[in-house]
């Protein structure tokens, strides 16, 4: 009999992964965010030999613990949605969100509040509206699917996204933000793969942040997308006691190269309701960065990022190795922490 995703506290106490003294504070967390975890990330769960992957996914009673400082749109989606599904922060970008729901629900994700097994994605009236706005502004270069998770969607809805973005000449690339791959790793066969490939430039972007996600199962689907010529990239999510140390973030990197996956963002936690306990500071963060950098190859630095609040976007938030002394004069870090004098030997600006 083919198993279901866990979406219940049933099911939670059935897997063994909650105990029933916990039941009634768990059944409060899931009254307020969904619940999902499939069936693979049941068997990681419980074949892994730490909490990195447990904690992502099974709710806990920290969650119905809110500060002020939290928010329902920490990223300020809202202030730059002009219509159903359309994110529209910067120029040359946009943000498609066809579909609310998504495989599984992490428990620190920034919209918690807005996705769930009960919210309707975009009707066919609303996909036409969006993708009208996107064929009308000849600024935009890049569309981005994204959470809900756009994999999802069955191949055939796919691929008539797909051809209508392929249709608009001032599109040049499509990339998909998702967890699929790590998450339900059966859902990549090849009629998704001829699905994503209709578009002659589009990136997949995974969603993983431990190591032990990346099952064998999960690198043998990675291995048909880097087959396929799909570039892959990572973001992550710098997450207290999961990853917030140099030898997990060291193995994740290093694992997703291997399996043809650059790491591209190690997002600093947004401020979401009830997700206080996954944050780390920045400062923390910073440090993780500096010791990364020198003894871990280059290819393994992801841009450390700030999504701010308010919706003014991503900014990279990494140490800082350069102290300007004086004019055209800089003291510079190195990766051992020794100190350099560099003088910044240039022609003058043209005033004219």
């Amino acid at each position: 009999m083919k198993r279901q995703t866990v979406r219940d506290v049933k099911g939670l106490m059935e897997n063994s992964v909650i105990s029933p003294e916990q039941s009634d504070d768990i059944s409060q967390v899931i009254r307020k965010f969904s619940v999902a975890i499939t069936p693979h990330v049941m068997d990681t769960i419980t074949s892994a030999e730490n909490a990195g992957v447990f904690e992502q996914f099974v709710p806990s009673a920290a969650e119905l613990e809110e500060t002020s400082a939290e928010s329902s749109d920490p990223i300020g989606d809202h202030a730059h949605s002009p219509l159903p599904g359309i994110i529209h922060r910067y120029e040359d970008r946009v943000l498609l969100n066809v579909v609310q729901t998504c495989a599984v629900y992490c428990r620190y994700c920034f919209r918690r509040e807005n996705v769930g097994s009960g919210n309707a994605g975009l009707t066919p009236s609303q996909l036409d509206s969006a993708l009208d706005y996107i064929r009308a502004d000849k600024k935009l270069w890049e569309v981005i699917l994204s959470g809900g998770d756009p994999l999802t969607l069955s191949p055939r809805r796919l691929s008539h996204i797909i051809e209508e973005l392929k249709g608009m000449e001032h599109i040049g690339i499509v990339r998909f933000h998702t967890r699929v791959p790590t998450v339900a790793p059966d859902k990549i066969n090849d009629e998704l793969i001829a699905a994503l490939k209709q578009h002659p430039a589009v990136y997949l972007i995974l969603h993983v942040n431990h190591p032990d996600e990346l099952t064998p199962q999960v690198c043998e689907k990675l291995a048909l997308l880097a087959d396929a010529g799909i570039p892959l990239l990572s973001q992550s999510v710098l997450l207290r006691n999961i990853n917030d140390n140099v030898d997990v973030l060291t193995r994740l990197f290093r694992k997703l190269l291997v399996n043809r996956v650059k790491p591209y963002y190690l997002h600093h936690g947004d401020l979401a309701k009830g997700t206080r306990h996954f944050r780390t500071s920045i400062e923390q963060g910073q440090a993780l960065m500096k010791e990364l950098r020198g003894p871990v190859s280059g290819l393994c630095q992801p841009h450390y990022v700030l999504d701010l609040p308010g919706g003014a976007g991503k900014v990279p938030i990494g140490p800082q190795y350069l102290t300007t002394t004086s004019e055209n004069t800089h003291r510079v870090e190195d990766v051992s922490g020794c100190s350099h004098l560099y003088v910044d030997d240039c022609l003058p600006v043209d005033a004219g």
